[in-house]
């Protein structure tokens, strides 16, 4: 009789993602694994192949929980959509204070242990990466007029992926937090030099398209 899929898989693969995650990929065993999740060996063998089938099925998992557990609830906590993506931030600092500094992006740990190495996984974390940069592009065209007409809103949430990645990385190494926020504030004010330039394309256009733009 197989385990229970809805139980012993997702026991195995959050197990095996959080030690991937923290202690790294080529240093966590299957029996670290097995220890971790509390499953036997014949129960991981019976719905993956290898350490790596746990890894490729890891981001695959890890992808479908980006949103409830990553997004959603900054965004149900912001209404307005610049804000809720400087809620996302805030997210991440908090996470940072949380583990003293020591906190990592899962995807960006992985990306640079495996990624150079294992094809595969390079290809399924660049399918995580651009999934993070998708809800964040989705807040910026929920933005509208509010930023200005000719904006590349793809190329800027590529950068605000940038400056998170970036400043969790400094602020880890540094061991100072300041690292990380005064990043953020220098991409709030350029938000905010974005929204003005944005205004002033709208106060140059004549009355009635500005009112259909407003």
């Amino acid at each position: 009789m197989a385990p229970p899929a809805s139980n012993t898989r997702e026991k195995l693969l959050m197990a095996a993602m959080e030690l991937f995650t923290t202690r790294g990929y080529e240093a966590t065993s299957i029996a670290d694994i097995l220890e971790r999740s509390g499953v036997n060996s014949g129960s991981l063998y019976y719905f993956f192949d290898s350490k790596q089938d746990l890894l490729l099925s890891g981001l695959d998992y890890f992808k479908t929980l980006l949103y409830p557990i990553v997004m959603q609830p900054n965004f149900e906590a912001e209404s307005d959509p610049i804000e809720r993506i400087f809620a996302v931030l805030a997210w991440y600092r908090r996470n940072l204070v949380l583990c003293n500094l020591d906190y990592e992006c899962p995807m960006g740990k992985l990306a640079l242990e495996v990624g150079r190495h294992l094809e595969a996984a390079r290809e399924k974390i660049a399918i995580n990466f651009a999934a993070w940069r998708e809800h964040i592009r989705q807040c910026l065209d929920d933005a509208g007029n509010r930023l200005p007409r000719d904006l590349d809103r793809a190329t800027l949430a590529t950068f605000v992926m940038t400056v998170m990645e970036g400043a969790l990385m400094q602020a880890r190494t540094h061991r100072d937090l300041s690292f990380y926020d005064q990043s953020v504030q220098h991409l709030r004010s350029y938000f905010s030099q974005l929204q003005a330039q944005a205004a002033a394309q709208i106060r140059r256009l004549p009355r009635r398209k500005r009112t259909n733009t407003t």
